[in-house]
């Protein structure tokens, strides 16, 4: 008995379905009529494909010839009008409502129609609503987006394409004894889903967020690389921290173009919406104080005591959990490779921004030429102060910052040579403080030290005379002339410069004793 129904199934699994191939095979079946060619074994292969009898067949010809119908006759029924649709969506996709609501028009307006049992309601929802239309009713966009279908992107290489985005991370951290939830910024290679650059705010990010992950990102040495480099571009949301002029100019001066997506389009940019669910479920879930844990009767937390980590704890972990994402975690899509190894294995060539260009990448400035005064750099209103500015008063320079962060500025000459830094004069450390003294102390004593030289060189020298005549300069050898002489004359034997024809040897005097070892000391000595 097995056997048979299995050999039934496999045959119905084989057919075609009726009501689909049913028009083709009447209208196959009336062209052979037509030329006269039609025979009983013709509707016997229809019946045995089509998994009807030989009389079924022949009842829809006969249809078609006579009714020009060549599908069965569709019974009345009851259809999902706009009217329900309105209801649905009133009443949040409850049909026992909807149908309430039609019973309700009816008993007030009689000549509106009958109203369909509850079942039959519920038949017509789910045949003449799709998935997805059914749950937007109930749960609006976000509900009906779930059931839609996205096309993948064609496969492109490293560095083709960036996405950046920026998660509120629900974990409450400690940060100067205030609960906070940080931000997170990061920037994900969509070829390899290596994560390139990754900033952390213990407050909403602005655009300092964006160009610090940015500069991170870009620069490919340590402690940064070796992932990195220049994209093609970077698909963000309409986040104004993204697009700002700041942003786009930063990027725009190495050619990068900053792709604006429409709102609200997650899918546009899933590659790094999925590293956003992949952190909150591999990462933020085992944190203390996590927001979105399961909850006690009331609402209540299991812990509320917990203790909150610091926020720098939580930084390194975080950091931690993006190194072990890059180099050990296997995302499929990847071939059983890390994101590192993906990258690693990709042969594109890379781009990469000269070093002086990164440094003032993070930066913006005011367009603005300042000069350097007796009390620094005059910004906001206050004054900047470096060890380097001493002896450069009257410079005209111009500024750069970091967005958000006044109390340090980069400085640049007219020909964008960068000077250096300046700090906040009224929030100077002390070894800010010392080191412009000693700057200016230097100063004081290089200045000093080249005036008593050029003293020396202004004094007029004379050779010494001994017969009357006018006097004669005297050169003074250079300090080379005066060490090679000294260095030759040690060299030289002094026995070499004796003159023995001008003043000749004599005898030695009788009182005069020679020395016990005249190898020690060549010469006399006289006894009184």
């Amino acid at each position: 008995m097995h056997g048979r129904r299995q050999i039934r199934c496999t045959a119905a699994r084989g057919r075609v379905p009726a009501e689909v191939g049913r028009t083709a095979a009447v209208q196959r079946l009336i062209d052979l009529d037509d030329r006269d060619e039609l025979t009983s074994a013709h509707v016997r292969l229809v019946a045995q494909a089509l998994g009807r009898s030989e009389r079924t067949v022949w009842r829809w010809l006969f249809a078609a010839r006579e009714e020009g119908r060549y599908g069965r006759v569709s019974a009345a029924r009851f259809t999902v009008t706009p009217e329900v649709r309105t209801l649905l969506a009133l009443w949040g996709g409850n049909a026992s409502r909807v149908h309430a609501e039609l019973v309700e028009r009816a008993r007030l307006d009689p000549a509106s129609g009958p109203v369909p049992s509850l079942a039959t309601l519920h038949r017509a929802i789910r045949r003449d609503l799709t998935a997805g239309e059914r749950a937007g009713l109930r749960q609006g966009e976000a509900g009906r987006r779930v059931h839609d279908v996205f096309a993948r992107r064609p496969p492109v290489h490293r560095n083709a394409v960036w996405e950046g985005d920026h998660k509120r991370v629900p974990v409450e951290v400690d940060v100067e004894g205030e609960l906070v939830c940080p931000w997170v910024t990061w920037f994900i290679d969509c070829a390899t889903r290596v994560v390139v650059g990754v900033a952390v705010t213990p407050h909403a990010p602005s655009r300092d967020a964006v160009l610090a992950s940015l500069r991170c990102a870009i620069d490919r040495r340590e402690p940064y690389g070796p992932a990195g480099g220049l994209p093609g571009a970077i698909r963000v949301d309409r986040g104004k921290e993204f697009l700002c002029r700041t942003v786009t100019a930063a990027m725009g001066g190495f050619a990068v173009a900053v792709v604006d997506l429409p709102p609200y389009t997650p899918h546009l940019k899933g590659t790094v919406e999925a590293l956003n669910d992949a952190a909150e479920e591999m990462h933020f879930v085992l944190l203390p104080r996590y927001l979105h844990r399961q909850k006690l009767t009331g609402g209540k937390s299991a812990d509320p005591d917990a203790p909150a980590l610091a926020f720098e704890a939580f930084v390194a972990g975080l950091l931690g959990w993006v190194n072990w994402w890059n180099s050990q975690h296997r995302p499929a899509g990847l071939e059983g490779r890390t994101p590192l190894e993906a990258w690693m294995a990709d042969a594109t060539p890379l781009a990469e921004a000269p070093s002086e260009r990164l440094a003032h990448f993070s930066l913006e400035s005011d367009g603005r030429e300042r000069t350097i005064t007796s009390h620094g750099i005059r910004w906001h209103r206050r004054d900047y102060i470096a060890d380097w500015m001493v002896g450069r008063t009257g410079t005209r320079v111009s500024i750069r910052h970091l967005p958000h962060h006044d109390d340090v500025i980069e400085v640049f000459a007219a020909d964008g040579t960068h000077l250096g830094s300046a700090y906040l004069a009224e929030a100077a450390t002390a070894e800010q403080v010392r080191a412009l003294r000693a700057a200016r102390t230097a100063s004081a004593r290089r200045l000093r030290a080249d005036l008593k030289a050029a003293e020396k060189l202004r004094r007029e020298r004379f050779k010494a005379q001994t017969v009357a005549g006018p006097a004669e300069r005297s050169r003074t050898p250079a300090r080379g002339e005066a060490a090679g002489e000294l260095e030759g004359g040690a060299r030289r034997d002094r026995r070499q410069l004796a003159r023995p024809g001008l003043i000749p040897h004599g005898p030695a005097p009788e009182h005069w004793v020679q020395l016990v070892d005249p190898k020690q000391q060549d010469g006399w000595r006289d006894e009184d």
